[in-house]
């Protein structure tokens, strides 16, 4: 016979461990210094329960996504490929890549078809939402394949900004990668999301792009991930874009 209800919710240190932060062991002692808190307030005590549909859990100042229901994905988008989840014309799509998961996803954002690199995909609204929004500004890294040589007052001039038929554009960052004869390989870090951006910014200034590989997203890399493969971003990747969006 029960002395009363169940208490409500689950222990913080075996949703941390669930969630792959550490064994229940060492997440217990992560509480007990003082590293983990919910809902914006440092936990101490090994008792706490916590709702994981809802509670907001942070260790060491990292979001935590304690939720089995939502989904992060990094797609290495190949050449050809369409930033669409279906094709009425039958050609190849992102959506390709996800048929067989019973997750309804969706990209966050867009690359056209001649750009490859990194995309993210995801059932989580809310993140998607912000990363998209420009009043963000989460940082979006690009190398380019361009006809060289490269001025040297070519990063000055782009990070100082260039007219397009839509306005002024800006470059945040811009460094050589490489310069061969006749060539060079580029890295251009800016945070607005316009259409073509980043190759009708290079072709202004004169050096249109051959080839374009977005290469990171926020503090998220593309690393060596070979075009196709796609893998589930870990838990220091998901917080930094949660940090990114003020989520």
């Amino acid at each position: 016979m029960s002395d009363g209800p169940a208490p409500e919710g689950v222990r913080l240190q075996k949703v941390l461990a669930k969630a792959g932060v550490a064994s229940r062991r060492v997440a217990e002692e992560m509480i007990v210094e003082g590293r983990v808190s919910v809902d914006g307030r440092t936990v101490t005590e090994l008792g706490r329960r916590v709702d994981p549909e809802t509670a907001v859990i942070r260790v060491d100042g990292t979001r935590i996504i304690v939720r089995d229901d939502l989904v992060y994905l990094a797609l290495n988008k190949p050449r050809g490929v369409h930033s669409t989840m279906t094709d009425d014309r039958g050609r190849p799509c992102v959506g390709d890549y996800v048929r067989e998961r019973g997750d309804r996803l969706f990209h966050v954002g867009r690359l056209d078809a001649d750009t490859e690199g990194l995309l993210l995909l995801t059932n989580d609204g809310d993140l998607a939402h912000r990363l998209m929004h420009p009043s963000y500004e989460v940082f979006k890294t690009y190398m380019a394949e361009v006809p060289g040589p490269i001025p040297r007052d070519l990063g000055r001039r782009l990070r100082a900004g260039v007219e397009l038929e839509d306005g002024l554009a800006t470059a945040d960052k811009f460094r050589v990668i490489d310069m061969t004869a006749g060539k060079a390989m580029v890295e251009v870090v800016l945070h607005e999301g316009r259409k073509h951006i980043v190759r009708r910014l290079l072709a202004e200034v004169g050096h249109p792009v051959r080839r374009l590989i977005r290469t990171k997203i926020g503090d998220v890399a593309l690393g060596n991930q070979r075009p196709g493969s796609m893998r589930a971003l870990n838990n220091e990747e998901i917080g930094s874009l949660y940090a990114a969006v003020d989520l």
